[in-house]
């Protein structure tokens, strides 16, 4: 159950270095349901919610996962991510809280910004002590829920169909690099037997040396202005996880 929702919480890393569409968010809350899917076997694991709200610099922005009574006597998991975003949807402060059966933890990553440069010092609390790293980009880089927004901005015209795009990810401890390939226009089946026309993308998370960190996910994009993310997809040794919008 822990690598289901750490998937769900890699839904929100996705952007692309393109002009984005102007744009303002209002406040908002999407609901999720996270199935594991093996087989014959279709089980409701968790649930999601991610939330955005205008405050007066700028946004603020969360996303929690859980997972369900059954999945809790397995592996209970309750993840939080939390940023501060200014107007330009750039990030402030990022926060990860991870509680997961015995494990506790908090990363906090602030951001400072020199002209086309960004910086970012990660401060991390564990049982055993704290520790710092401060982490840089000859860039503009996200963390894994500001990107989110960005993404949502996209104007998908202007995007090359099966085209890799890649940006920068400040994690708690590391630098990395996320590579999208934009598939174009697919309808997709949801969770309640309804169709929807989507943007499909899939995306991939490296760091330096080019060691992939984490395993392949597929996205895709409500067509609409909305651009809400309908569908994630992530494989597992077993099976694979499916992220349902449900409203």
């Amino acid at each position: 159950m822990k690598r289901i929702l750490t998937l769900v919480l890699l839904m929100v890393a996705m952007v692309l270095p393109q002009q984005a569409v102007a744009r303002d968010f209002t406040n908002e809350t999407l609901n999720y349901e996270i199935v594991y899917h093996w087989g014959m076997i279709w089980k409701h694991a968790g649930d999601a919610t991610l939330s955005i709200r205008k405050t007066k610099s700028g946004y603020y922005s969360q996303l929690t996962g859980k997972t369900r009574s059954w999945a809790d006597k397995v592996y209970p998991v309750r993840d939080t991510l939390k940023c501060t975003m200014n107007n330009e949807l750039k990030p402030l402060q990022y926060e990860k809280l991870t509680h997961e059966k015995d494990y506790y933890a908090r990363d906090v990553v602030k951001f400072s910004y020199n002209y086309s440069h960004t910086k970012a010092h990660c401060t991390r609390y564990r049982k055993s002590g704290t520790t710092t790293i401060d982490l840089s980009a000859k860039s503009q880089a996200y963390d894994m829920l500001s990107v989110f927004y960005m993404l949502r901005n996209l104007d998908y015209d202007e995007l090359s169909v099966n085209k890799n795009y890649t940006t920068v990810i400040f994690s708690g401890k590391e630098k990395e690099y996320l590579t999208i390939n934009y598939k174009g226009v697919e309808t997709i089946k949801m969770r309640d037997g309804t169709k929807r026309k989507a943007h499909r993308i899939t995306f991939r998370f490296t760091q330096k040396g080019g060691k992939q960190s984490s395993d392949d996910l597929t996205a895709w994009m409500s067509t609409d202005d909305s651009r809400i993310p309908l569908l994630l997809v992530g494989k597992l040794p077993v099976g694979e996880v499916k992220c349902y919008y449900k409203g």
